[in-house]
């Protein structure tokens, strides 16, 4: 039980704003300070599908699970609030 006590402690949720550019030629992320970044997907916004991609390339670029990008707000607008954990 301790073990989960440290791990709880010593992650940190980044929360950052997110303006999704969907149907996009290619798949980025450009960082326009140090919580603004906008998102780049092929993905069309149908049914969550670009969600999913936003989520699957910030992954990759904070170099973490898919499952700790959580979407916090925005499920149907342009600009998203998202949560990073990080250790």
């Amino acid at each position: 039980m301790r073990e989960l006590d440290k791990r709880d402690k010593m992650a940190t949720g980044k929360k950052i704003f997110v303006k999704a550019k969907p149907r996009a030629r290619e798949e980025k992320v450009e960082k326009r300070s140090e919580a603004i970044y906008i998102v780049s997907v092929k993905e069309p916004p149908v049914q969550g599908r670009a969600n999913g991609a936003i989520v699957r390339v910030l992954a990759d670029y904070f170099h973490v699970h898919r499952s700790a990008v959580k979407l916090i707000s925005g499920h149907k607008t342009k600009n998203k609030f998202f949560e990073i954990d990080t250790i």
